[in-house]
């Protein structure tokens, strides 16, 4: 499969791509040409015919509140919901070492930004967990519980053509989370089998 993003493609570039066989716009918004009405770049390629996937990182730090309501209103279909966690997530605040890189994670306003240390400017992925986009995402799109959920479930099995993933159904993989109601994660089943808590 191939996938496009952290590209300065303008719209004929990106559907040319399309054209070749692209199914998947990675990281929507980030690190590509930004929207501009005359030449909306990777971003017009959600209003196309051709059905396309593409991710949104809903960490709250990556992409705006107003730019995945947008997104998910354009093409409620399309979107598959990704958190581009890092090997820091879960470590909390302060300097970590990942790899050769020393990453800085911060908290402000409630959310944790990962910043290159070296680079302050440049975020260096995210250390959200997916249960917390999920929640994110529902509010910042407004749709409800089940909507939220199949774009960090259906939407990317369909993308990647898993159809043993995505959803309970008899015959597939038994990987799933029990959430409470408010979509806090309470337990998780790989192949039938509790591996948490």
């Amino acid at each position: 499969r191939v996938s496009l993003g952290h590209s300065t493609a303008n719209l004929a570039i990106a559907r040319e791509a399309v054209d070749r066989g692209a199914t998947f716009i990675t990281h929507l918004f980030n690190a590509m040409l930004p929207f501009h009405h005359r030449d909306p770049g990777l971003v017009g390629l959600l209003s196309d015919r051709r059905h396309v996937f593409y991710g949104v990182i809903a960490d709250g730090v990556h992409t705006d509140m107003a730019a995945i309501h947008l997104a998910y209103h354009s093409n409620r279909d399309g979107l598959v919901l990704v958190s581009d966690a890092m090997a820091a997530a879960g470590l909390g605040t302060g300097r970590h070492q990942l790899g050769t890189l020393a990453v800085d994670i911060s908290d402000v306003d409630g959310l944790l930004h990962a910043r290159l240390a070296n680079q302050p400017e440049t975020l260096a992925g995210s250390v959200a967990m997916i249960d917390f986009c999920v929640r994110l995402f529902s509010k910042a799109s407004q749709c409800g519980a089940a909507e939220a959920l199949e774009t960090a479930s259906v939407h990317p099995a369909k993308l990647l053509g898993l159809k043993e993933k995505g959803s309970l159904e008899f015959g597939k993989d038994a990987d799933l989370i029990v959430l409470d109601s408010d979509l806090n994660v309470q337990k998780t089943f790989i192949a039938g089998e509790q591996v948490f808590p």
